[in-house]
């Protein structure tokens, strides 16, 4: 009996993002960082360590509206985990920024994510990490490029 390429593929992508979503939340939302939902962590790594990021910039970064971002960096400003200030030069220009507070949580979302590599490719040998490598940036382009319609975004 043959099996098909893609038979059981679906099923294990389906519980492996189901799996790393669970994981993720119970990792990075710590007793130290309770205050913060999952997705405003993902606003504080959006925003990393660089101090020139604008809201229409971390926005697009996170495939979202500004109006979206908005709400999350309220909510994280109000509980000191953000900076925002309008551009000396250009006042539409909104910047933000992570506190010292957002900073540790920055940090502490890349070492969960760092653990998570190495617990993958530990016990791989270095033609299997290229091949896991190789897939994962094609899988990387498809969800990039994946419009919901079956048809892929020609602008990507």
């Amino acid at each position: 009996m043959t099996v098909k390429r893609h038979e059981g593929f679906s099923d294990i992508f389906a519980s492996l993002f189901h799996e790393i979503s669970n994981l993720e939340a119970k990792s990075i939302i710590t007793e130290e960082f309770k205050d913060i939902s999952n997705n405003e962590m993902h606003v504080i790594a959006a925003i990393g360590l660089s101090v020139d990021n604008t809201m229409s910039a971390v926005a697009k970064k996170l495939g979202i509206t500004a109006g979206s971002l908005t709400t999350s960096i309220n909510h994280l400003v109000n509980k000191k985990y953000v900076f925002r200030e309008r551009g000396e030069l250009d006042r539409r220009k909104v910047y933000i920024s992570l506190s010292e507070k957002g900073q540790k949580a920055f940090t502490h979302h890349i070492n969960f994510h760092k653990k998570l590599t190495e617990a993958v490719i530990s016990s791989l040998d270095q033609e299997e990490i290229q091949v896991l490598h190789k897939s994962f940036n094609d899988l990387l382009t498809f969800f990039k490029s994946y419009t919901g319609t079956g048809k892929r975004n020609k602008e990507l």
